[in-house]
């Protein structure tokens, strides 16, 4: 089992997401909960289609952290 970092923003109707390690692997939903719901379906898809295609499948190599800075007025 992998474990790909899923990037979610919100947009003006919920919320949208993307994997960086499966280029073109996106999703959106009215909710964070239904985008995480959907993003995982998609990448489950991706992954098969890459499978059936013959296509190398790319390990996880997006690396996330948060950094905190002090903002400056």
């Amino acid at each position: 089992m992998n474990k790909y970092t899923v990037f979610f923003e919100p947009t003006a109707t919920g919320y949208s997401a993307h994997v960086p390690d499966l280029p073109g692997c996106v999703a959106a939903g009215a909710t964070l909960e239904e985008t995480r719901e959907l993003i995982r379906e998609a990448i489950e898809f991706h992954i098969e289609g890459m499978r059936l295609h013959g296509e190398d499948v790319p390990e996880p190599t997006a690396h996330i952290e948060q950094v905190e800075v002090v903002a400056r007025s």
